[in-house]
C-alpha cells in the first residue's frame, strides 16, 4: 500500500513537471511565432520599397544620363538587399541572415542617399510629377518600415527575455530555441531614413 502511495506521488510529480515543461515550450513557440510574424510585416514593407526603387531609377535615368554609376549602384544595392530580405523571410530566427540584411539595408540606404544628393543637381527631375510621387511613396514606405521594425524588435525582446529567464533557459536550449537578432542599425549615420524630398 505504501509503495502505491509513493508511486502515485512520483507519478503526480512527473505529471506536474511534464505540464510545466510543456507550458514553457508552448510559451516559447508562441513568442517565436510572434516575432516571425512581426518580421513578415517588415518584409511586406521592404518588398514595397524594393519595388519602388527601380521606378525611381527609371524616372531619374532620363534626366541623369551622366550619373549611370550612381543609378547602377542603387539597383545593385537594391538587389542585394532584396536577396538578403528573402533569406531572412525564409527563417527570421537565423541571426546570420538578419545580420546580412542589416548590412545590405545599410548599403541600400547609402546608395539611395547618394542618388538623392545627385538628383538635387537636376531641377527638371525635381519638378517631375512622377519623381515627386515616387519619392513621396518611398518616404511613406520608409516610415512604415520604421514602425514595423519597432514592432519586430519588441517581439524579439519579449522572446529573448522569455528564453533567457530561469527556468526557461534550461529548456530553451534543449528544445532548440536560439536567440533572435534585433533589427538594429549599427552605423549611426544610417539611423536616418534616406532623404527623398525634392523641396
Amino acid at each position: 500500500m505504501l509503495i502505491l502511495i509513493i508511486l502515485g506521488i512520483i507519478f503526480a510529480i512527473f505529471l506536474i513537471a511534464a505540464f510545466w515543461i510543456t507550458s514553457i515550450y508552448n510559451a516559447l513557440v508562441a513568442l517565436r511565432n510572434r516575432f516571425k510574424n512581426a518580421f513578415a510585416q517588415i518584409d511586406v514593407q521592404l518588398k514595397r520599397r524594393y519595388d519602388l526603387i527601380p521606378n525611381l531609377v527609371e524616372t531619374a535615368k532620363g534626366y541623369m544620363k551622366h550619373e549611370s554609376t550612381t543609378l547602377e549602384a542603387v539597383i545593385k544595392a537594391r538587389n542585394i538587399a532584396a536577396a538578403a530580405a528573402s533569406a531572412v523571410a525564409a527563417n527570421p530566427a537565423d541571426g546570420n541572415a538578419m545580420k546580412g540584411l542589416l548590412s545590405a539595408e545599410a548599403g541600400l540606404g547609402g546608395a539611395l542617399s547618394r542618388l538623392m544628393v545627385v538628383s538635387e543637381q537636376y531641377p527638371d527631375l525635381k519638378a517631375n510629377q512622377n519623381m515627386m510621387q515616387l519619392t513621396e511613396e518611398l518616404t511613406s514606405t520608409e516610415n512604415k518600415v520604421g514602425f514595423a521594425r519597432q514592432a519586430y524588435n519588441d517581439a524579439v525582446m519579449a522572446y529573448n527575455t522569455a528564453r533567457e529567464i530561469f527556468p526557461n533557459v534550461i529548456f530553451a536550449g534543449m528544445f532548440g530555441f536560439q536567440p533572435a537578432e534585433l533589427f538594429k542599425i549599427e552605423d549611426p549615420t544610417e539611423r536616418n531614413a534616406p532623404k527623398v524630398s525634392f523641396n
